[in-house]
């Protein structure tokens, strides 16, 4: 009897979800690869985490776009993996489940006050302006003063975001009602803290040097935060995109201030870590930092000295976090389902059979789109070589026909979503960009997305 048809399900239609499915589209196998997605469009944070005046980074969509209008890997979208299918209906139809489910929580912030009103996480706060489906269509930018908590290109897009005069905003995919409230917001200055030196921040070049080219905004440093000790000199020795951070913040330590006549201001400080969100009737009033110093090797310790800064709004962008998936182990320090490279393993360590992890829910929120395809090459590296040990011990599924998964999300009364779907609501959003002359304008409502995606009567521009 020959061997069946690899059926394998991905879970998550991310850039990790959709590098692994190219992959293992490219591998010998015989394989039958679906793509599951809850959300009505693709792209995982591609789409809904980058900052809209970024279309360079959004170009990545064009490579992921190009793998899935191949035709040879089968979107579903809008299908809610522990809602509309369990494990044991994924066992049911498929040889090996992957969970590429990224992570989309806020890191927490263990510092008192972190919970007051006017206190945010930068996760929250992107998935706004990035129209999420998901998150609510308001957001109270009432605040003159702002802090933003990190030192990575996530505080730094948060800063620009709200530092940006919403008219340069414009030309971008930027939704509506974002736009309306930008627009509004009384916002004058935003601070940005990290705890550790120049040489430890983890912005990248390109994104730092472009803050100091956003209209009418001024980019503000301090000479007491910049110190280098020798973690610091070897860090700039051994990376070139170190040295070129440092060599930005250092050259914008020379600008004269006399110059600086924008009428909003990005501060950037270094050596401070927030202590204390202050607050006044439940809501937020001030920032507390501690200054710290380098002790040698790049990292900080407290010197008692603390300052108290008058903001009204804080955002902590210290990292994303993965969320639990029903069914399968999770480890709620890190974030992440437990994994071996990939193979998803139990508590006693042992693997789960066909169960498999990529991308951030595998390895935590780290790293570039290069470590994603190379961490969806591992994981299907490993899931190759099950299926050669096992041979036909590795197909498991007992119901093998394609359209079977369809017509029990259909039964259970779910709205699947196929890639011509995709491609109405694709075309739909460029269409409403286009009179204004912009790439397109993404439709935020989640029942709009459906409505234009399956067919059913469009809404109103």
């Amino acid at each position: 009897m020959s061997t069946p048809t690899l059926r394998v399900a991905i879970v998550g239609a991310g850039p990790a979800g959709i590098y692994a499915a190219d992959i293992l589209s490219k591998t010998d196998l015989d394989v039958s690869i679906d793509l599951f997605e809850r959300l009505p469009a693709p792209f995982g944070l591609v789409r809904y985490g980058v900052a809209p005046d970024h279309p360079r980074i959004k170009q990545i969509i064009v490579a992921l776009h190009k793998v899935l209008e191949r035709g040879d890997i089968r979107l579903i979208a809008n299908v809610d993996y522990g809602t509309d299918l369990k494990l044991d209906d994924l066992r049911q139809f498929y040889d090996a489940v992957i969970f590429s489910t990224g992570s989309i929580r806020d890191a927490a912030l263990p510092v008192p006050g972190i919970d007051l009103e006017g206190s945010y996480g930068a996760a929250d706060f992107v998935s706004w302006y990035d129209g999420h489906p998901d998150v609510p269509r308001t957001w109270p930018l009432e605040a003159q003063q702002v802090a933003v908590l990190g030192a990575g290109n996530v505080a730094l897009d948060v800063a620009r975001i709200l530092a940006k005069h919403a008219d340069d905003l414009l030309p971008t995919e930027v939704p509506a009602n974002v736009y309306d409230i930008l627009k509004a917001s009384p916002v004058t200055d935003v601070h940005v803290f990290a705890r550790r030196g120049p040489a430890q921040a983890k912005f990248s070049p390109l994104e730092l040097r472009e803050l100091g080219h956003v209209p009418d905004v001024d980019v503000v440093v301090y000479d007491e935060d910049f110190d280098f000790d020798e973690g610091s000199e070897a860090a700039i020795r051994s990376s070139n995109q170190t040295k070129q951070v440092v060599k930005t913040l250092t050259d914008w330590t020379l600008k004269d201030p006399a110059e600086m006549t924008a009428s909003r201001r990005i501060h950037l400080h270094f050596l401070h870590k927030p202590v204390e969100v202050l607050g006044a009737d439940g809501k937020v009033v001030g920032l507390r930092t501690e200054r710290t110093k380098l002790r040698g090797d790049g990292n900080v310790v407290g010197t008692g000295q603390t300052f108290d800064w008058p903001v009204q709004a804080v955002y902590r962008a210290v990292g994303y976090f993965g969320s639990p998936l029903a069914d399968i182990p999770f480890d709620d320090v890190a974030g992440v389902v437990p994994n071996h490279e990939g193979r998803v393993i139990d508590v006693d360590g042992s693997h789960l059979p066909g169960i498999y992890a990529t991308g951030w829910i595998k390895r935590g929120p780290v790293g570039l789109i290069g470590h994603t395809k190379s961490d969806a090459s591992e994981t299907i590296r490993h899931l190759g070589e099950d299926v050669a040990a096992a041979g036909e011990a590795f197909y498991t599924a007992t119901e093998r026909d394609p359209q079977a998964v369809l017509e029990l999300l259909t039964a259970r009364g779910a709205e699947p979503i196929d890639w011509s779907g995709w491609e109405l609501l694709d075309a739909y959003e460029k269409s409403l960009g286009q009179p204004h002359g912009r790439e397109r304008v993404k439709v935020v409502p989640r029942e709009d997305m459906v409505a234009v995606a399956l067919g059913r009567q469009q809404p109103t521009a």
